[in-house]
């Protein structure tokens, strides 16, 4: 299906919300017409963007050397950090909240920004997307958590519906190369296939990391259909463009800290289809990293019983 075609089924969809019909007001009796002249607005506006394309988006030379720039610079201060947790890093009281809060079985979400001398990193017909979070598993160990996240051949089934497919392609020693479909729904549906580099170590007994770096992502289109096939690489949607993701796990307190840091890349949000776009590079890159820890949480959890 293509977004072209979703596109238009928003605006279907937008109709049948604000229904002309005074017997079944979306808000009030006074407020049903307003809304479906909203809608109509909004087809105009939305219908023809739909077809123009500008919509794609084209991945270049310089966002990806912007890019590179800012995961240097997050990889030097990972290696440079004094605290293995980010929120052990924290001042109090905001540490004592923060470990209080994964220990109830909550995740911590923090907005990450990596700067240069000072100064934001100017990324170029591109935006990066840089969230941290962190859950706490009762019981849980250090070489369970590894094992879960190390099972690549199981993400299709234990991170489904976000993971449609998961291959693990090498593995020699702690490096790891695999496969991973995604699939993000957001107004519209969009699937990438995507290959992946992780490498792990174990500092010291209690704790263990890895780096994790996109090597190949390609958006599908007409994705699970006869006809389906993939983009050009880099022109395309620019829903996501690279992914990096840095775990960390540390055993403490009777359980496990499971600690993932993700960097992403993605388009810019193109004036006149903010609608479209928006919600992908503003709000995906969050929410798929809730569910990823969330998802990992629940499983680990699972295993204990």
């Amino acid at each position: 299906m293509t977004w072209h075609y979703q596109a238009r089924r928003a605006v279907i969809a937008i109709f049948r919300t604000f229904r002309f019909s005074e017997r079944e007001p979306v808000i009030g009796p006074q407020t049903s017409r307003a809304g479906a002249g909203v809608a109509l607005i909004l087809a105009v506006m939305v219908w023809p963007a739909a077809e123009r394309p500008e919509a794609a988006a084209e991945l270049q030379a310089r966002t990806v050397d912007a890019f590179n720039r800012y995961v240097r610079l997050t990889e030097a201060r990972l290696l440079s950090d004094s605290a293995f947790l980010w929120i052990d890093g924290l001042p109090d009281p905001g540490k004592r909240e923060a470990l209080d809060t994964v220990r109830r079985k909550a995740l911590t979400i923090q907005r990450m920004t990596t700067t240069e001398q000072g100064r934001a990193v100017d990324v170029p017909g591109g935006m990066v997307h840089h969230w941290i979070g962190t859950a706490f598993v009762a019981s849980a160990t250090v070489d369970e958590a590894l094992a879960l996240l190390q099972d690549y051949d199981a993400h299709q089934r234990i991170y489904a519906p976000t993971v449609a497919r998961s291959a693990l392609r090498s593995h020699e020693g702690d490096r790891f190369t695999f496969f991973l479909r995604f699939v993000m729904k957001k107004v519209i549906t969009v699937v990438v296939n995507s290959e992946h580099e992780a490498r792990f170590s174990r500092p010291a007994r209690d704790r263990a990391q890895g780096w994790i770096h996109s090597t190949r992502i390609a958006e599908v289109e007409e994705a699970g259909a006869p006809a389906e096939r993939e983009k050009p690489i880099g022109n395309d949607g620019g829903y996501l463009w690279r992914l990096n993701t840095y775990w960390r796990l540390l055993a403490r307190d009777g359980g496990v800290y499971i600690q993932c840091e993700s960097v992403s890349l993605t388009r810019g949000i193109p004036t006149g289809f903010g609608w479209l776009v928006g919600p992908f590079v503003t709000s995906i890159p969050r929410e798929t990293l809730t569910f990823t820890l969330e998802t990992t949480r629940q499983h680990l959890e699972g295993t204990k019983r």
